[in-house]
């Protein structure tokens, strides 16, 4: 059956490139020293190590159904990217274990896996819906919107507690929830309110209010555990600022302070990120974490380094 279903496939692509649909190639080719660790894993020891990517994609043309694909070729193997039907207001996309409404911490970093499969989407006269599932656990997802104006209205009905018994992917290691999430979003002058919950047993809601004024914006917040949070955002030009600080968290989790810059200057990039809730990870996720970049036409230069003693240097030629 997996011969016949190749064999289909591989059919159905040869008719494409010979219809009128377009076609494009996009990669980039990365050489990298250093080590980076990521969420709970540490960093290894300092070495070279080299990537190339290629993605080839495919998109029909003509008549009311529009197709689309990608193959992805890089040092790894070859694989089939994500594969979108669409008609009209209505879009079905198939991506084994990618579709990211069904996440959940896997490997030993620490971070979220995406291990949805497929995704049905409508959007219409300012209401979208969209229903993800996995097929080998039934583990789903369907999500309602709807805005007018200045409201924004959403509810996101959420079951991921099949993942883990069922093995998909292997790598799934957090329990799953069951949970309904309605949230509104209203926007009124230089004001932003939104508010969130859900129906669990023990309820998560979140509140905030956000003003602007000019190039900065300051954000007041609240949630179930009485953590209050303020934070505020600066643009301006090259220059982008912000800080974000968590007090009274009746959780007994340390409080937290968030400080963020970033400055470019022509083909110079420089920025620079503390979160102290964020002690002892690795990697991007490090509590202090320093990065520059430079582009020179098609070659990009960049070097990272953390507070975790990891640093990374890259050369990447991207086409």
């Amino acid at each position: 059956m997996k011969k016949v279903l190749l064999t289909t496939t591989a059919m159905a692509f040869a008719a494409s490139m010979a219809s009128a649909g377009d076609m494009s190639m996009s990669g980039a080719i990365k050489l990298t020293y250093g080590a980076f660790g990521e969420g709970t894993k540490k960093a290894g020891a300092d070495d070279f190590a080299s990537e190339a990517d290629l993605d080839i994609a495919a998109t029909s043309a003509g008549g009311n159904i529009t197709m689309s694909g990608t193959l992805e070729i890089d040092e790894g193997g070859t694989a089939a990217g994500p594969v979108s039907i669409s008609t009209g207001a209505l879009t079905f996309t198939y991506d084994n274990n990618d579709i990211g409404a069904l996440a959940l911490a896997g490997n030993d970093t620490g971070e979220d896996d995406n291990y949805g499969d497929y995704s049905v989407a409508f959007a219409a006269g300012g209401i979208g819906v969209t229903y993800v599932k996995d097929q080998d656990s039934s583990d789903n997802s369907m999500s309602v919107t709807y805005s007018a104006g200045a409201l924004s209205l959403s509810m996101t009905a959420l079951d991921e507690t099949g993942a883990v018994a069922a093995g998909n992917p292997t790598t799934i290691t957090a329990a799953g929830v069951k949970k309904t999430t309605i949230g509104a979003t209203y926007v009124t002058g230089p004001y932003t309110i939104a508010i969130s919950g859900d129906d669990q047993a023990t309820q998560n809601w979140d509140a905030s209010v956000a003003m602007k004024n000019g190039d900065t914006t300051i954000t007041v917040a609240a949630d179930e555990t009485e953590m209050m949070s303020v934070g505020i955002g600066y643009t301006n030009g090259a220059l982008t600022v912000s800080a974000r600080q968590e007090f009274n968290n009746k959780a007994g989790t340390d409080d937290e302070t968030e400080v963020s810059l970033s400055y470019t200057d022509g083909n110079l990039t420089f920025g620079a990120a503390m979160d102290s809730g964020q002690k002892g990870s690795h990697g991007d996720e490090a509590e202090l974490v320093i990065n520059a970049a430079y582009t020179d036409g098609d070659v990009s230069v960049t070097a990272k380094g953390t507070d975790q003693d990891e640093m990374q240097v890259a050369v990447t030629f991207a086409f």
